[in-house]
């Protein structure tokens, strides 16, 4: 009979996506490009939003606060491919891992809570455009963005705590590329019914169910709102606005659905690993492309700065 090494770690071995040293290479350029194209996208929005008092409105202030979840989550996932390549060391303390697993859970609740505060904000500016700017005003903004940059903290210390609370594992080799909660309590040998619970229960309720409803119900008034539309450009205009929102959401929820809805006991920890990857990789660079940089203000905003930059001859 095969028995299983039970033992107390003091540090975790990544894995990560491939053994193979040629894959490896493939994948630090892969993620290396992608990790720059998310910081230039996102930190290009910050900026143009920060610079242009044209777009000083709700829409761009959610939007801001997304691309700030969005290059905090891809610096915290990514690093460890990045780190490890380069330094040929692919260890994390067990401290460092836990810490990796809240900052991930943290703002990835956080960025569902400011989808769904955007999808309110869409609600406010086609069913009651008239009163938009009083309600939508910059303190509402402001205790919306607190609120949702809190729940997601406050919604992932009791994992942070959990964890801390376990005292062996099985093994000490992580099957993913960063720290995730999935192959963190597959290989725990403590008692994960609470986290278990906790992540099916309060977790989804809170993080993805609560966020996904008022999304949802938001989309039921502004669809009802749109079809009543009679001219045939408004309701395309109408639904030309809230389709990029649309889009992400639909994207994120569904990776997530896929990667986090099931007991770890289901979890096929390699598959998981591809939409990690889509999920922390490829929504990042999406957002800014798909929400602004389409976007006739955006890029009236960056053909302003790029030309006012070049010098005119005389």
């Amino acid at each position: 009979m095969n028995h299983t090494n039970i033992s107390a770690v003091t540090y975790f071995i990544i894995s990560g996506i491939s053994d193979d040293p040629m894959i490896k290479v493939l994948i630090f350029l892969l993620v290396l490009i992608i990790y720059l194209l998310t910081l230039a996208g996102n930190l290009t929005l910050l900026l143009l939003v920060s610079l242009d008092r044209h777009l000083h409105t709700p829409m761009y202030f959610f939007l801001c606060n997304l691309s700030i979840l969005d290059i905090i989550c891809s610096t915290n996932n990514l690093n460890n491919i990045l780190i490890s390549f380069l330094s040929g060391d692919n260890t994390v303390s067990v401290i460092g891992c836990i810490v990796q697993i809240f900052i991930f859970l943290s703002r990835t609740c956080g960025e569902l809570l400011i989808l769904a505060a955007m999808g309110y904000d869409r609600y406010v500016a086609i069913c009651n455009p008239l009163r938009y700017h009083m309600i939508m005003n910059a303190r509402t903004c402001a205790l919306l963005a607190i609120a949702c940059w809190v729940l997601g903290t406050v919604e992932s210390i009791p994992i942070f705590l959990g964890l801390l609370k376990f005292s062996c594992y099985k093994s000490n080799k992580v099957n993913h590329f960063f720290c995730d909660i999935m192959p963190v309590l597959t290989m725990s040998c403590s008692d994960t019914h609470f986290l278990d619970l906790y992540i099916l229960t309060m977790g989804v309720g809170i993080s993805a169910f609560s966020p996904c409803a008022i999304t949802f119900i938001s989309y039921v008034f502004i669809i009802g709102t749109i079809l009543k539309i009679r001219s045939t450009t408004g309701r395309r205009k109408a639904f030309y606005t809230c389709s990029s929102h649309l889009t992400v959401v639909i994207l994120l929820y569904t990776t997530l659905a896929i990667q986090y809805l099931r007991p770890h006991s289901m979890v096929n920890l390699d598959s998981n690993k591809v939409m990690s990857l889509f999920n922390t990789a490829a929504l990042p660079i999406i957002n800014p492309l798909i929400y602004s940089l389409k976007n006739k203000d955006v890029k009236a905003a960056l053909r302003k700065r790029v030309g006012s930059s070049i010098p005119t001859n005389r």
